[in-house]
């Protein structure tokens, strides 16, 4: 499963989504945030949208970046809650093809250190659909940063020994090579081509 590293960052395309019936442009603390932490790490932001608690309206704008040949990760901030509003999780999670529970897990696990058991209250998650990542997190700026101390490694492509960006859509990232490989030679060895898996 690991991942053969590239030498520099390879600049990922990111659409970030801000879910609240109250956040406008001036107040998306959280938003703000993502897309201030996605630049600093060398990405480009492909798209920034603010939309209402609708599942249908979240759906259908997540949907789009998911087709999308240009957008290969997708941030979502809000609606991972408990109240009557909160969605997130219902409405995207019928669109992955494959979901990463670690995230989710390790997600809560971190955040325990700094809430206790307010923690479980969070339904955070990730999954790929059509060569696409997407992080759900909350809607707090605090939950955002410890979601982001997670994120940000994983669509770094120099970081080892995994990272997203070899099974991202337009990525020419090698697939995988073997955890314990300690040479070019051995890492072209073992690398398994895109498509044989």
């Amino acid at each position: 499963m690991s991942h053969a590293p590239t030498p520099t960052l390879t600049p990922l395309h990111v659409a970030v989504l801000t879910l609240s019936d109250t956040r406008i442009p001036d107040n998306d603390t959280s938003g703000g945030y993502l897309v201030e932490q996605l630049t600093q790490a060398g990405h480009v932001i492909a798209d920034k949208q603010i939309v209402k608690d609708d599942k249908y309206i979240m759906r259908a704008v997540v949907s789009q970046w998911i087709a999308s040949p240009h957008i290969q990760a997708i941030i979502t901030t809000g609606g991972t809650g408990f109240t009557e509003r909160d969605c997130t999780p219902d409405a995207l999670s019928p669109l992955f093809d494959k979901t990463v529970e670690g995230f989710g897990e390790v997600f809560r696990a971190v955040s325990f250190t700094e809430i206790g058991s307010s923690t479980i209250q969070s339904r955070a998650i990730a999954g790929m659909a059509n060569k696409t990542v997407i992080f759900c997190l909350p809607g707090s700026t605090g939950a955002c940063k410890t979601g982001w101390t997670l994120i940000q490694p994983q669509l770094d492509s120099t970081h080892r020994p995994c990272n997203f960006v070899a099974h991202l859509k337009a990525s020419t990232t090698p697939m995988c090579v073997s955890r314990d490989s300690s040479s070019g030679s051995q890492d072209a060895k073992n690398t398994v081509q895109r498509g044989s898996q």
